[in-house]
């Protein structure tokens, strides 16, 4: 039986990149680069970066239901903030809906980062934990993708 419930979380994670704000906005604003460092190769990635447009990813993990992260862009200030709507889909059922805001900031020859997630997790469906995990994940693989570790 599933519980239906809603929990209610907000996480904040901060990273440093040694790039300009302009170079660390642009790996988000680039449907190639966004997808190397958020996206897997198997995955289905599509990227409409502009206020209105869409973000959509969707892989198979090993579980065998797939998994659907669709975004709409609230909000974009060019080099200094990003605000987007999100839902996670787990097969054909709503796991999360949040809203998560980017900021840019330049810092000491680089760019401080500060993503701020407040989300409404679905059923037991996803756990806060997970979904700040797996975003420290992808926060990190962007470090990668800037040539930057990241962690602050």
């Amino acid at each position: 039986m599933i519980d239906r419930s809603v929990t209610h979380a907000t996480f904040t994670l901060e990273r440093r990149y040694p790039a300009t704000a302009a170079r660390v906005f642009a790996a988000w604003a680039d449907p190639k680069a966004k997808a190397r460092w958020f996206s897997t190769p198997d995955a289905v990635h599509e990227l409409d970066f502009r206020v209105g447009g869409r973000e959509f990813n969707r892989s198979h993990p090993d579980s065998g239901l797939s998994m659907t992260f669709e975004s709409l862009y609230c909000d974009i200030v060019r080099d200094e903030r990003i605000v987007y709507t999100s839902m996670l889909h787990v097969g054909d059922d709503l796991a999360t809906a949040s809203l998560t805001t980017v900021a840019f900031c330049p810092a000491d020859g680089g760019t401080r980062l500060v993503l701020t997630e407040q989300g409404a997790f679905l059923d037991g469906r996803e756990e806060p934990s997970w979904r700040e995990q797996g975003t420290g994940d992808w926060l990190d693989a962007l470090g990668v993708e800037l040539g930057a570790g990241g962690h602050e």
